[in-house]
Parts: C-alpha cells; sequence; structure tokens
C-alpha cells in the first residue's frame, strides 16, 4: 500500500479494496476543498499530528463535529489497514478477509476519538492502532459468541443492561422496552435448563414453561399499566429480544467507501461562519511540548517491556496465548494445564505489577501522583498497550 504524504491527501482520501486488496486511495472532494481552505489559513502547518489534534479539537464542537470526524476517519485509513493486516495473519481460521477487518475496525472512530486525550502526550495514530486491534478482537470473540448461541441461549446468557442497549438500538419505546424486559426476567426466572443441558444451544421452552412465563408476567404487571398478553405473545417478545441482541451485538457492517458526495456537491466550508474557530496556531499543543511527550512516551513504552520481559515464564505464556492467539482464560487453562482460576489471578497480578511499574515511573521521572481517577484511566491505557505490544508477538 502507497503511503501517503501530502497534509490534504491524508486528511481527505479513503482506502478502496478490490479483491480484498488494497487497490487505490479514494479522493472525497469536498473533504479537499475542506483541507485546502483550512491550510490557506496556516500555511506554516504542515504536521500531520498537529492538523490531527486540531480536527479532534473541532470534533468536540456540535458544529463542527461532522466535518471533523470525517477528516479524521480519513487520518485513521492507515493505522486501521495495518491493524487489519496483523489481524488476518492472527487469526488465520476466521472466514474474515482483509477488508472485513478494516471495516470492522474503521466504524469505530467514535470511540478512538472518545477515548483519546491529547493532553496525556499520545499521538493520535498511534493511540487508534492500538485501539484498532482491541475492537477487532472484541467483535470477533463477540461474533462467535452469537453465531453459536441458539435463540434460547443468548437470552439466557445476555445481561439486562446489554438487552435494554439492544431493544433501544432497536428504536423501541420505553412501554415496549418495560415489557420486553419484565418478561424477560418472568423467562430466565422459570426457564432454567438442566446442568446436562448446553447453554448456548438451549431448545425451545415446552409450552406448559411459556404458560407459566406468562402467568409470572400477568402477575408482575398488576396496577403497572401494562398490556395483558398470552403465551404466544410472550414467545414472540423473546424471539424480538434475541433478534435484537443479535443486530446489536453482531451489527452489519456499511463500508466507509460508499459515496458521500462529489465534486459538484455543495461545499461545507461555504457554510462555516468566520468566527466560528479561533487560530490553528492557538488551538493546537507546541510543537516543543509534542516533541516531549513523544519522548516520554518511548521511554514509558520500553519500561513496560522491561517488566514483561521479567515476568516468570508461565505469566509470558498465559499473556502470548491470550494476547496473541484470542484465547478464553477455558482454553488457555486447558492448554497449559492449570485450573481456570488461576489464570485469572494471574493475569490479575500481572496488570496490578504492570500499573506499579508505571505508577513508579511516572512519580519518579514525572512527578505525577497516581489519583483514582488517572489510575482508571491508565488502566485503561494498559489494556490497549499489551493488545498493542502482543500483536508483534508470535508463538
Amino acid at each position: 500500500m502507497l503511503s501517503r504524504k501530502n497534509i490534504i491527501e491524508i486528511f481527505s482520501t479513503f482506502i478502496q479494496f478490490d479483491a480484498e486488496r488494497f487497490y487505490c486511495w479514494a479522493t472525497d472532494g469536498r473533504l479537499r476543498r475542506s483541507m485546502q481552505v483550512h491550510i490557506s489559513n496556516s500555511p506554516d502547518e504542515c504536521s500531520e499530528d498537529i492538523w490531527a489534534i486540531y480536527w479532534h479539537k473541532c470534533w468536540q464542537k456540535p458544529e463542527m463535529a461532522g466535518i471533523a470526524k470525517q477528516h479524521l476517519s480519513a487520518y485513521l485509513q492507515e493505522a486501521c489497514y495495518w491493524n487489519s493486516q496483523k489481524m488476518t495473519q492472527t487469526f488465520t481460521n476466521t472466514q474474515h478477509t482483509l477488508s472485513d477487518f478494516f471495516q470492522i475496525g474503521i466504524i469505530q472512530c467514535d470511540r478512538i476519538l472518545k477515548g483519546f486525550n491529547p493532553s496525556q502526550g499520545f499521538v493520535l495514530k498511534n493511540y487508534a492502532s492500538t485501539i484498532f486491534g482491541t475492537v477487532i478482537r472484541e467483535t470477533l470473540r463477540q461474533r462467535h459468541e452469537v453465531d453459536i448461541c441458539s435463540t434460547w441461549g443468548i437470552l439466557r446468557k445476555i445481561s439486562q443492561k446489554r438487552l435494554l442497549e439492544s431493544l433501544e438500538n432497536a428504536g423501541l419505546s420505553k412501554d415496549t422496552i418495560t415489557c420486553y424486559v419484565t418478561a424477560w426476567n418472568c423467562f430466565k426466572l422459570i426457564y432454567v435448563p438442566h446442568q446436562a443441558s448446553t447453554s448456548r444451544q438451549l431448545s425451545r421452552p415446552d409450552d406448559k414453561i411459556w404458560e407459566d412465563i406468562t402467568k409470572a408476567y400477568n402477575s408482575q404487571i398488576i396496577g403497572q399499566n401494562l398490556p395483558q398478553v398470552n403465551s404466544q405473545g410472550i414467545e414472540s417478545w423473546m424471539q424480538a429480544c434475541a433478534k435484537a441482541a443479535r443486530n446489536y451485538l453482531y451489527p452489519t457492517i456499511s463500508s466507509i467507501n460508499a459515496t458521500t458526495g462529489s465534486d459538484d456537491a455543495y461545499e461545507f466550508v461555504d457554510n462555516i461562519p468566520s468566527n466560528e474557530e479561533d487560530s490553528l496556531l492557538t488551538e493546537i499543543i507546541a510543537t516543543e511540548e509534542l516533541q516531549i511527550r513523544t519522548l516520554q512516551l518511548a521511554q514509558m513504552n520500553q519500561i513496560l517491556i522491561d517488566a514483561v520481559n521479567k515476568l516468570d515464564v508461565e505469566a509470558q505464556a498465559i499473556l502470548k496465548l491470550y494476547y496473541t492467539q484470542g484465547f478464553t482464560q477455558q482454553q488457555i487453562a486447558k492448554e497449559l494445564q492449570i485450573q481456570q482460576y488461576t489464570i485469572s489471578r494471574r493475569m490479575s497480578k500481572v496488570r496490578d505489577t504492570l500499573l506499579k511499574t508505571l505508577a513508579q515511573w511516572s512519580q519518579e521521572k514525572l512527578h505525577i501522583s497516581m489519583t483514582s481517577d488517572l489510575l482508571k484511566s491508565t488502566n485503561a491505557v494498559m489494556e490497549e498497550w499489551l493488545q498493542s505490544y502482543y500483536s508483534g508477538v508470535r508463538s
């Protein structure tokens, strides 16, 4: 794949695939004109990192969020592409192709933009590279779980929080969601499979169980101004819940190459008020400060690598199987022939060890004390770092 060198291209072009391989960079005329106007107002700025921070600031302004997100999506194309290529090498047994991995990652731009904090010294492209790897892995694990669950199995496994999110995502009204969740709670309470049953491949409850679920539901809604329903209606609701859960956990991927406008379309920049934004130089951090933070980030990376290399053989094997091969804790336990609860405990201990190492370095070198909020943020970054570090490790 040819890398983009020109600032205008970096923030206005998108990858197009042909036969599941990189084909070319497709230019969005509207984004190109937008970048040309902005660069003409700040001709001395030629750093893509600085422009990324600028557009990230614009993304946080409601009136600029749309165009800013598109510029940043263009900017992050290469980071997503290289992560997707790593996924094709790591997950060789999956039916997903390079372009599939790419689409899974790139639709998560909002998650990346929300989690990015330039004040912590990260470069957006580097931060995004770790997140893309994480979201692709999460989606693959999630899809595998959804694929192998029957309608009744997924209803037993899903949490109420996820079910609510699924029904809200489906656009259902609050009253309908209340009915569905109440019925679902009755379903989970009454339909308890036998121990010999496989929870993922549960069969349909028999008619007697549906009648019991219906009675429980109708008794619970007394005085709540909710509709009475028969057993056929309850079953239909549960099927709707399962469908909503599948659609939410396994969404349809829309191509990023879909047409967004032509060169003859209206120009967004024509409608931007002249006083809508401050000067670029007043919006971004100084280049010298960025260089210092980049150096600190490199030092932090080396500190963590050294800490990982000091771990015992078993701990390193666990991390490698989890992050490189995508194994579950159960699979790791079987592979290493140790108890599953030991895996969970060892992974927690390793994360704590790495966090303490990082906290000590931050206090000694950066004079930063770890507050509870900062520790929580650092813990999330630590997880992303582990994903990134082991993405380059091969068994």
